[in-house]
């Protein structure tokens, strides 16, 4: 059973995923907050796996309540929800720890599904407008490329080869397609590459990869 909070200032959109998660059998709603101080409060009491977070809320914003409850309840689970495809906020977010993003308005269907992605200790990178957002936001913050550090030294080749691909946005099945390789395989590398960069899941991969010049916005 998957347990969520709800963060979101509207009260509607927060009856609204209510009734959406609980009418699956292994999603349970454990509690709701109306603004950022709440979501942190309620989070350390309620320990949910997941919390699904507006960005623009009154007394303390999403960004910065995901940055809190990320570094004190580092199994909880942020996945943002935003109502702009293009939020200027949600380049932050991510960067705050967020494990991904989805619009308000999806389909019921794609909001559960987000949420077993999360729960399960994935990333949400897998729809299209994702890598639009990254791409933008990382567009938006044009600096000379620092020097590599010195984690992407442990990396091997192929590691590297993957990483670069995982920036850009593909999913396991892409990548494998493109260099010939098992689902399994691929899996294994990503693992590693997380391991080896101390980064929590894929958001985290892209966000490092574009930080330290390794992907240039734009690139395809």
């Amino acid at each position: 059973m998957t347990s969520i909070l709800i963060a979101d200032d509207q009260a509607l959109v927060r009856v609204g995923l209510r009734k959406i998660l609980e009418s699956e059998p292994e999603t349970t709603v454990v509690g709701e907050a109306k603004d950022g101080e709440d979501a942190v409060a309620a989070t350390r009491q309620l320990r949910p796996d997941v919390v699904l977070m507006d960005i623009r809320m009154p007394v303390l914003d999403g960004i910065e309540a995901t940055k809190r409850i990320v570094s004190a309840q580092p199994g909880t689970r942020v996945l943002i929800l935003t109502t702009f495809g293009l939020d200027t906020y949600v380049y932050d977010a991510l960067r705050a720890g967020a494990s991904g993003f989805m619009l308000k308005d999806a389909p019921p269907e794609e909001i559960v599904a987000a949420v077993r992605i999360v729960a399960s200790g994935d990333a949400l990178l897998a729809p299209a407008v994702t890598r639009a957002v990254i791409e933008e936001f990382a567009r938006q913050r044009p600096a000379a490329p620092p020097a590599p550090p010195p984690a992407l030294a442990e990396l091997t080749p192929r590691e590297r080869e993957v990483l670069d691909l995982l920036a850009r946005g593909l999913s396991n099945p892409e990548i494998c397609e493109r260099l010939v390789i098992t689902e399994a395989t691929a899996k294994t590398h990503v693992a590693r590459i997380l391991q080896k960069l101390v980064l929590r899941d894929r958001v985290q991969a892209v966000i490092y990869a574009y930080e330290t010049g390794l992907v240039q916005a734009g690139a395809t």
